[in-house]
C-alpha cells in the first residue's frame, strides 16, 4: 500500500475495508465465478465476437443452406463449423443470437451440431482464420478473461431497469456494461484482482485519494479564467484544514509550500509507476507524498475519471492510469493536460458567443478548467519512447454536473440507453414508459435534445466533439423525457476541420496546437462512428425489438432532425454539403480490426488511431 503522511489532525471519515489479497492458506473465490453467471457471460460475449468480428470483416459468414434466411454459418480451421442465427442490423452490423450458436465436428465426424458458448475454444479453433500471431493471441486471451470476469461481476449483481431508473448519475455509473462495440472492452491489463475490487467501476467502491506536492521545477499549473491562481483550485477543493495540513507537511521536510503544486495520485499509479520511476525526486523532495483528502470519490466508466461523493459541487478529476484498456494505456498526456483549460475556454466563448447554443438548446459543456502536468525528468527528453512513459503523472479538474442542471432534471450517460436487464427489460424502455409517451414521440425528443448542438457546432464552427456513449449525457426533465445535451472530454476528443473556415480565426494558438485537424469528408466519422454506430445502431435495434418501433423509422427520425436542423439556418447550406451526414455510404471505422490486425499490443511511440476498412451503407441516406 501507498506509504503517504497521517492525514492531519481533523474529523475525519472512516475508510472502508480495503480489498485485500487472499493469504495462499485461505484462497477465496469472488461470488460471481460461479458456472451459471460465468456460461451466461461467456456465451454472450462470444455471440457480441462474432457480430463485431464480421462487420468489421474480420470473419465472412456464408448463408447456411437449406436454412432460414438467418442463419449462418462460420468455417474453423480445423474444417469445424459454428451455426448461429444473426439478424443483419444498420449499417451492415450483425446481431448474433447467442442461444443459437452451434458446434458441428470437423470431417470425418458424423456427430451432429451441439450447443457451443465457449470464447476460449473459438480463438483456438479459429486463430488462423482470425490471422492472429502468437504474441496478440497471448494478450488477447488475458483481455478476453478480465473482460469476462468483469462482465460475469456485473450479470451476478445486476438489478433491473425500474431500480436502475431511480439511481442517480453516480451510481448508475457502476451498473454499465461497457463499450458496445470493442469485444474486449474491460481488459485493464496491469490491474490485478483486488485491484479491480478497488477501482473497477463495477465494483462501485468509494474510495478517497491521496495527493502529491510537485515542485515547480517539475510540475506546470494551467487554469481557465477564474482559475489562473492555483490558489483559487485549492481553496475551492479542500477543507481549509486539509490545505494547512498539506502545507505543514512540506514545512516539516524545509521545505517552502510556494514552490509546490499540489494534485491527487491514483494510489494503484503511486504504486506501480510514480515511486519507482520517480524515485529520484522523491530521494530530492522535488515530489513529496501527502495525505488523502476528506472526500470520498467513485470512479466513473472511463476509469480513471472520479466524481466527488461527499461535495458533488467540487470538480471531477481525471487522473493518469497506466493500465492498458479498450485501445490505448489510460495515462494522461502532458501537452493535452497543459492545454486543457484553453481548449475549455475556446469552446465554452463559441457557445456563450452564440444564442442558439447558449439560450435556446442551453447545451452544458463540462470543461476541463485545471491541470497540473508533472514532466519525467528522463522520459519527456526521449521522444522515441513508448507513448505510455510520457503520460505518467499530472491531474485534471473536470467541471461537475452537479449545479448546472435546472430544477427537476436528472442526467445519465448516453451508454446507459443500451442497458438490458436480466429479465430482458430494455433500460430505455422503462424510461419511455415511465414519460408516458410513445416510444417514437419519446425518441424524436431524445433526437431533439442530442442532434442540434451536436450538429452546429460541426456546421457553424467546423468543430466536432465524439459524442460516444460515455461523452454524451442526456439531461432528462422530471418525467424522463430527454431535454438537452451535456458533452464531457474535450481536449481528448475534439476536432477540427482542417479546411480553414473563418470561425477558427479568432482560435487561439495553444488550442490550435492540441486539437486535431481532419479533413471534412472524415470529420463527420465522429458522429456517424461515436454516435450513429456507436450507439445508434445498437439503440435501433433495442427499440425494433422491444418498442415496436422499426429500424428504418428509427433513421427516418434521425434524418429528420437532420434535416428539420438544417432548414433552420439555410445560410450554412455549403457547410451542409461540406460536412455530409447524409451520403450514400461512409467508410467503415474498425476499433477490434485495430487490436487483432494493426497495433496489437505493440510499444509505440504515439497513441494508435482506429483504422478504416472498405464502406457500408448509410441509414440516413434516401435516394
Amino acid at each position: 500500500m501507498p506509504n503517504f503522511p497521517e492525514a492531519p489532525d481533523s474529523p475525519e471519515p472512516a475508510l472502508p475495508p480495503s480489498p485485500q489479497h487472499p493469504s495462499p492458506q485461505h484462497p477465496v473465490t469472488p461470488p460471481e465465478i460461479n458456472a451459471p453467471t460465468w456460461d451466461f457471460a461467456a456465451r454472450t460475449l462470444l455471440a457480441k465476437m462474432l457480430g463485431e468480428f464480421a462487420y468489421e470483416e474480420i470473419v465472412s459468414p456464408v448463408p447456411t443452406p437449406s436454412a432460414a434466411g438467418d442463419a449462418w454459418t462460420l468455417t474453423l480451421d480445423d474444417g469445424g463449423r459454428l451455426g448461429f442465427r444473426a439478424r443483419r442490423r444498420s449499417y451492415g452490423s450483425w446481431q448474433v443470437a447467442p442461444d443459437t450458436i452451434t458446434l458441428t465436428a470437423p470431417p470425418p465426424s458424423t456427430e451432429s451440431s451441439t450447443a457451443f458458448g465457449d470464447p476460449y475454444e473459438f480463438l483456438i479453433r479459429a486463430r488462423t482464420l482470425l490471422r492472429l500471431d502468437g504474441e496478440t493471441l497471448g494478450h488477447l486471451v488475458r483481455e478476453l478473461s478480465a473482460t469476462l470476469a468483469a462482465d460475469a461481476r456485473l450479470d451476478h449483481h445486476a438489478l433491473t431497469a425500474d431500480v436502475l431508473a431511480d439511481l442517480d448519475y453516480a451510481a448508475l455509473e457502476g451498473h454499465q456494461t461497457g463499450h458496445p462495440w470493442l469485444v474486449l472492452n474491460k481488459g485493464r491489463i496491469g490491474l490485478s484482482a483486488s485491484d479491480t475490487a478497488a477501482w473497477a467501476p463495477e465494483a462501485r467502491t468509494r474510495q478517497r485519494l491521496p495527493w502529491l506536492a510537485a515542485h515547480t521545477s517539475l510540475a506546470e499549473y494551467r487554469g481557465a479564467a477564474g482559475l489562473e491562481d492555483p490558489a483559487r483550485l485549492y481553496s475551492a477543493e479542500l477543507d481549509p484544514v486539509t490545505r494547512a495540513g498539506f502545507d505543514q507537511v512540506l514545512r516539516d521536510r524545509g521545505l517552502d509550500p510556494r514552490g509546490y503544486l499540489y494534485l491527487p495520485v491514483h494510489p494503484w499509479q503511486w504504486d506501480e509507476i510514480v515511486l519507482p520511476l520517480f524515485a529520484p525526486a522523491l530521494a530530492s523532495g522535488a515530489l513529496v507524498p501527502l495525505p488523502a483528502d476528506l472526500d470520498m470519490r467513485l470512479p466513473q466508466q472511463s476509469i480513471r475519471t472520479f466524481l466527488n461523493l461527499t461535495r458533488p459541487d467540487r470538480h471531477s478529476v481525471k487522473l493518469p492510469l497506466s493500465v492498458f484498456n479498450t485501445m490505448v494505456w489510460r495515462g494522461l498526456p502532458s501537452d493535452l493536460a497543459l492545454a486543457a483549460p484553453a481548449v475549455t475556454g475556446w469552446i465554452h466563448s463559441l457557445r456563450d458567443s452564440d444564442p442558439f447554443l447558449r439560450d435556446e438548446w442551453r447545451v452544458i459543456l463540462l470543461g476541463e478548467v485545471a491541470s497540473v502536468t508533472v514532466r519525467h525528468p528522463v522520459y519527456d527528453r526521449l521522444p522515441e519512447v513508448p507513448y505510455q512513459y510520457k503520460e505518467l503523472l499530472g491531474a485534471i479538474w473536470r467541471e461537475p454536473l452537479t449545479g448546472r442542471l435546472a430544477p427537476g432534471e436528472r442526467a445519465r450517460t448516453l451508454a446507459s440507453l443500451l442497458h438490458t436487464d436480466p429479465r430482458g427489460r430494455s433500460f430505455t424502455a422503462e424510461l419511455v414508459a415511465r414519460s408516458g409517451l410513445t416510444p417514437t414521440v419519446w425518441l424524436q425528443r431524445l433526437f431533439a435534445a442530442l442532434l442540434p448542438p451536436l450538429l452546429h457546432f460541426l456546421y457553424r464552427y467546423g468543430t466536432v466533439f465524439s459524442p460516444h456513449g460515455e461523452n454524451a449525457i442526456v439531461v432528462f426533465d422530471e418525467n424522463d423525457v430527454p431535454v438537452r445535451l451535456a458533452v464531457k472530454d474535450f481536449v481528448d476528443d475534439i476536432n477540427i476541420s482542417r479546411e480553414p473556415l473563418p470561425e477558427h480565426q479568432s482560435m487561439p494558438a495553444e488550442v490550435r496546437a492540441a486539437l486535431l485537424t481532419e479533413p471534412p469528408t472524415f470529420l463527420t466519422q465522429f458522429i456517424h462512428s461515436g454516435l450513429f454506430i456507436g450507439v445508434f445502431r445498437y439503440l435501433s435495434a433495442i427499440c425494433d425489438d422491444r418498442l415496436g418501433v422499426p429500424e428504418d423509422d428509427f433513421w427516418s427520425l434521425v434524418r429528420a432532425e437532420i434535416l428539420h436542423h438544417q432548414s433552420r439556418f439555410p445560410e450554412l447550406k455549403e457547410r451542409f454539403e461540406l460536412f455530409d451526414l447524409l451520403s450514400e455510404r461512409i467508410d467503415r471505422l474498425c476499433l477490434n480490426r485495430n487490436r487483432l490486425h494493426e497495433d496489437g499490443y505493440r510499444d509505440r511511440p504515439d497513441r494508435p488511431h482506429a483504422v478504416t476498412h472498405g464502406t457500408v451503407p448509410n441509414p440516413l441516406h434516401r435516394s
